[in-house]
């Protein structure tokens, strides 16, 4: 059925774009696989935060979804609308564990998915970024060992380039016919065919370097485009970086974590930009102008005369960029006033005049 997204974050139908990038940010930290290793349940819990905040934390998609649901369309995903995405044998319960019991586990599992058997496994990395790479954005090259497809066959697993002849086992068909008897009385079912992984075709003569499996395991340079705006936790898919498939088959998607380092001078507050300033108590009462370093340079804020301690004066877009928008957050400097521990004669004389004045 229809994916509820809202629920996969934890967040209402009317939730914010704020709301819903807190909820991702957080949950997304929680089931990070790298916080449970080895754990399935994990690494399907992190896929299915991210698939959801592509969607809900976009605003188009999120029309799309709240008008249609996960289907696409009124009509789509099979049958009155009826979504078979996430269908797998695990939800056929004692049934789906029946079948696979008399075809020795090769049941509807693998035959349902054919090739697909044979995509190459999801990668998920963590990187650090610097706090002024939120700004205006990095590239950053990650090195990883992942299967990579074999440059002396490209991908098809016969050696020299040589050709591919038809599978003895299935004769071409890519799957066989397995039977069982059961109460139900002679069943019979196609599964994947073990010797050509469904493709109906074998090497005449298996590589060598990959020993016919058309990928091997090296080390791999990958270029990561890091956009302005992006927040620490959130994390990026890669389509097609993950480890290349068997036999020319789809690879798959390559998830990267971001952190980004603190700042010592800023604190960020969503998109927005906060910092602090020290002035003399004469320059909040008269007023004056400062210089502030913003993440955009150095700028110069005006203090209105009779600036209270702890007042927050705004400098509009000088925070950070909005994520996958033109809009920018601003800017909020705090006013500490700094009041002098010690005065000279003169200076003491003029503060006890003034004093008297102002009585």
């Amino acid at each position: 059925m229809s994916k509820d997204y809202y629920s996969t974050l934890g967040v209402a139908r009317d939730a914010s774009e704020t709301e819903i990038k807190k909820a991702y940010r957080d949950m997304s930290k929680k089931w990070h696989p790298d916080k449970h290793k080895g754990e399935k349940k994990a690494e399907d819990k992190f896929k299915e935060i991210n698939e959801a905040y592509e969607v809900i934390g976009n605003a188009k998609r999120k029309q799309q979804y709240d008008q249609f649901g996960s289907t696409g369309g009124p009509s789509g995903g099979g049958a009155g609308g009826f979504d078979f995405s996430g269908f797998q044998q695990n939800d056929m319960g004692d049934l789906g564990d029946m079948f696979s019991s008399f075809f020795g586990g090769q049941g509807g599992q693998q035959g349902r998915r054919g090739r697909n058997s044979n995509r190459g496994r999801d990668i998920q990395v963590r990187i650090t970024i610097d706090f002024i790479d939120v700004v205006k954005g990095a590239q950053k090259v990650i090195a990883i060992e992942k299967f990579i497809i074999c440059a002396d066959c490209s991908g098809s697993g016969a050696a020299d380039n040589g050709k591919l002849v038809t599978c003895t086992d299935c004769n071409g068909t890519g799957q066989v016919t397995h039977t069982a008897q059961s109460f139900f009385g002679t069943i019979q079912q196609a599964v994947v065919c073990g010797k050509c992984q469904g493709s109906g075709q074998v090497p005449e003569k298996p590589c060598t370097k990959c020993k016919g499996e058309g990928r091997k395991r090296e080390k791999a340079e990958i270029t990561v485009d890091v956009p302005a705006g992006i927040h620490d936790g959130q994390t990026l898919r890669m389509q097609g970086q993950g480890d290349a498939g068997k036999n020319g088959d789809a690879s798959g998607e390559l998830y990267v974590q971001i952190q980004v380092k603190n700042d010592p001078s800023f604190v960020r507050d969503n998109d927005d930009i906060r910092s602090e300033i020290n002035v003399s108590v004469l320059d909040a009462v008269l007023g004056t102008e400062v210089k502030v370093n913003t993440v955009h340079g150095e700028v110069t804020l005006k203090i209105p005369a009779g600036t209270q301690p702890n007042q927050v004066l705004r400098l509009k877009g000088k925070g950070l960029p909005v994520l996958s928008s033109a809009r920018t957050g601003d800017h909020y400097v705090t006013v500490k006033i700094e009041v002098p521990k010690k005065l000279s004669k003169q200076e003491k004389k003029l503060y006890e005049e003034l004093q008297t004045h102002l009585r």
